[in-house]
């Protein structure tokens, strides 16, 4: 597994673990399955598991606790995410990351997952009542305190990046990042580069339109209430999933290898990019990793980007609501 650099203080293998999955938010799933699927990663190398507080409310870092009872906390990276709110119904509602509450968010997290420290830790998104420099201090406190070790952003652009890595310097931005999904590449990553922030891309399959596999019949979570699966727009990113077949199946690999390479193959020159790669069954990790050892060559990158041009993909990726909370978009 080939490895890249987060910040200044953390290598990881070039495939980190996405969790979400394995808490419901894209259909049901099998928890020993997940268990086994977090194992398998780490057995093949793939270290860094993300997820969030309020994945699966609670669930999720319940089952990565569980997982790495049996000494395998050693092995893994946790990356967690904070601050999203949700009702008893499984509603959101906003989000909060007052300096007041980040050490207790953080106190609950470290007792669901089994552990007396995460490796990053990362408010959710930006939350708009609070500066950005007053989580980021809050945060750098329980650095301090030894229970986090370094400290990441979600989905936010050059200004709140700068703001935020004047206060602690920050390891990574996680951010969607794939063939269909590219806003990243208007500024947020020369920012990036610029301070010496890593890049950990999730969505890096766009919710499954870029696995090759994926068919109508499968809308169902959170891929129903995604624009670019709606009627009208998943026949045209289908299309372009044909066109990668093309290259894809000319360079002996799977559509869903090709679009994590492609991904990859941006952070080749600074060695800083790090892609999600999200599983709920162990053969899902067995199809992704030979994507970490596809070099693609200027050839190969260019066919790609006449199959699947920067504005192709139909369709925002989130609903107007959601794009609405991102600052990354505006």
């Amino acid at each position: 597994m080939k490895m890249r650099q987060l910040g200044t203080g953390l290598r990881i293998p070039a495939i980190g673990l996405g969790c979400d999955a394995m808490s419901g938010s894209y259909g049901p799933a099998d928890e020993a399955e997940s268990v086994a699927t977090i194992h398998a990663a780490l057995d093949a190398g793939i270290t860094l598991l993300d997820t969030g507080d309020f994945y699966g409310m609670g669930h999720n870092e319940m089952l990565i606790g569980r997982a790495l009872r049996a000494g395998d906390r050693d092995k893994a990276m946790l990356s967690v995410k904070f601050g999203a709110l949700r009702g008893p119904d499984g509603s959101w509602r906003g989000i909060d990351t007052r300096p007041a509450g980040v050490a207790t968010y953080l106190a609950y997290s470290l007792r669901r997952l089994g552990t007396d420290h995460v490796d990053i830790y990362r408010p959710a998104r930006l939350d708009p009542a609070v500066p950005i420099e007053d989580t980021i201090g809050a945060i750098a406190e329980l650095v301090k305190a030894g229970y986090v070790r370094g400290i990441g952003l979600s989905e936010v652009g050059p200004e709140t990046i700068r703001r935020a890595h004047a206060v602690h310097p920050i390891t990574d931005l996680q951010i969607e990042y794939s063939l269909f999904s590219r806003g990243i590449e208007d500024g947020i990553l020369a920012t990036c580069r610029e301070l010496g922030i890593g890049i950990t891309a999730y969505g890096v399959l766009a919710q499954g339109l870029l696995s090759g596999t994926w068919r109508p019949a499968a809308r169902a979570g959170t891929r129903a209430h995604l624009p670019r699966f709606a009627d009208g727009n998943v026949e045209n990113n289908l299309a372009l999933v044909e066109e990668l077949r093309t290259i894809s199946d000319a360079l002996g690999v799977t559509v869903a290898q090709l679009a994590i390479a492609w991904v990859l193959a941006q952070g080749r020159k600074y060695n800083d990019i790090v892609a999600l790669v999200g599983a709920k069954r162990p053969e899902r990790i067995t199809q992704a990793l030979p994507a970490a050892g596809l070099e693609l060559t200027d050839a190969d990158l260019a066919a790609i980007e006449q199959a699947v041009p920067r504005a192709a993909a139909a369709g925002e990726r989130y609903a107007p609501a959601l794009l609405a909370l991102l600052d990354s978009e505006r």
